[in-house]
């Protein structure tokens, strides 16, 4: 069966190992096809494919119930292992100013090993985040996150793994903080805010006190700097921040802002995007946040969107620098939001 690759539909199946122009392999037969395989079909200029009928499709096909992706059930006894662990070295930290390095790579390591091929981050911070436990949360996905983007940006992967455990460690001075403070439900005062920011320094003197002067060190005390020099402690601009430090304050900000908190309810991720792309024209660095927004844009490759006009459709294609002007595909038609400008994605549907 013949089909031009806008009709197809979600779960169609390949009666035939397809090729573009070129004679590049694309897709193998009997691939099923769902948003991201029909992506990729357009992006190698693909017209029509040959797909098993429709029938015979439907009629072999068994459907997978629940709604979490199959290694849930795996990975987040891995997550959860790794918040208890950092709540141990946070509990330590606050006890004696210290903490051992070696519990910090056991803690850590694990959940690199189990999460390094899980690549669609959007839907993994999503599943495993809640609103216990905040601070201990929010420091694990800043590991995973600085993992993440360090290995985009081209790091080595033993330097990714040291760059993941200085954004795991990034907020560990928040021990020295008092619990009021650090989980007031309410706006901080003045004088509680000039307290909160002090953390920056806690840790950089606890991780100094416990294995020297390290890049872990240096993170936490920069990882609120800002590159046009609005930031704390030290108020750094520019190159005076350490790479890693720009590293770690992307995905430091990412994760605050998608988390549920006391006093802050989860953000559209869409808007939370939006919002970083806005910063890396004046607070954050330029092309760590583009390269950040770059790999998780595609992640929203087969997710429900509501455009601004009421409509809703599915993501199909993403755009490599126009970021948030997907290919959406609304019932039987295509939208390309780079061509309609009067169009754009109201919301994600996650």
């Amino acid at each position: 069966m013949r089909i031009h690759v806008t009709e197809l539909r979600d779960g169609d199946k390949l009666s035939n190992d397809t090729f573009n122009g070129y004679g590049l392999h694309v897709l193998s037969k009997g691939t099923e096809l769902y948003a991201r395989e029909i992506s990729k079909l357009f992006q190698h200029q693909i017209e029509y494919v040959d797909i098993i009928s429709r029938k015979q499709v439907e009629s072999a096909r068994t459907i997978e119930s629940g709604i979490n992706p199959k290694w849930i059930p795996t990975v987040q006894p891995i997550y959860q292992d790794t918040v208890n662990g950092y709540e141990q070295l946070f509990l330590e930290a606050m006890q004696s100013g210290k903490i051992i390095e070696d519990d910090v790579v056991h803690t850590f390591q694990p959940l690199v090993d189990n999460f390094r091929m899980e690549r669609d981050v959007v839907s993994m911070l999503l599943l495993l985040n809640t609103k216990d436990d905040y601070t201990y949360q929010h420091s694990v996905q800043v590991g995973m996150l600085s993992y993440y983007l360090s290995s985009w940006l081209g790091y080595s992967e033993k330097e990714a793994v040291k760059i993941g455990q200085a954004g795991f460690l990034h907020d560990i001075g928040k021990c020295q903080i008092t619990d009021g403070i650090l989980n007031k439900p309410g706006k901080l005062s003045d004088d509680e805010f000039e307290m909160i920011k002090k953390h920056t320094i806690y840790g950089h003197q606890i991780i100094k006190a416990s294995f020297g002067e390290s890049l872990a060190a240096t993170v936490a005390l920069q990882h609120h700097e800002r590159i046009d020099g609005t930031g704390y402690p030290n108020r750094l601009k520019g190159d005076d921040l350490h790479p890693v430090s720009k590293i770690v304050a992307v995905a430091d900000v990412y994760s605050a802002m998608i988390s549920s908190r006391v006093y802050q309810k989860k953000r559209d991720l869409l808007f939370v995007l939006k919002e970083l792309y806005r910063m890396s024209f004046t607070e954050l660095d330029a092309f760590t946040t583009h390269t950040f927004i770059k790999h998780m844009i595609p992640n929203f490759i087969g997710k429900q969107v509501e455009l601004v006009s009421g409509e809703t459709g599915t993501i199909i294609m993403t755009h490599p620098s126009e970021f948030f002007r997907p290919l959406v595909r609304i019932e039987d038609r295509f939208v390309d939001l780079t061509v309609l400008r009067n169009l754009e994605v109201k919301q994600v549907f996650m």
